[in-house]
């Protein structure tokens, strides 16, 4: 499987858990492994990717616990899939 297609099946991956687990009103997910190619942490053969949520179970959260309800919901694509995500969570 091609680097874009693994980004790619990721994505939809990632997007379908954050859908079930929060039921966000927007959601967008960007790939940006490209600008990270021969950063040491790209060689694990995990993603980088920015994410952009905004949700009910998020409006009311510190930017703390925002980021604590997100990673919780993606532990186990944190393990195997995501080497770094960046978040914006709107309102």
């Amino acid at each position: 499987m091609a680097i874009d297609e693994k980004n790619s099946t990721r994505i939809v991956r990632i997007r379908q858990t954050l859908e079930a687990k929060l039921q966000p009103r927007y959601i967008e997910l960007v790939d940006e492994s490209h600008l990270h190619v021969g950063h040491a942490g790209a060689r694990d053969g995990k993603g980088h990717f920015k994410l952009i949520v905004a949700a009910d179970k998020l409006d009311t959260k510190k930017p703390l616990e925002q980021h604590k309800i997100i990673y919780a919901a993606l532990t186990e694509l944190l393990l195997t899939d995501i080497h770094a995500l960046s978040i914006e969570v709107r309102s």
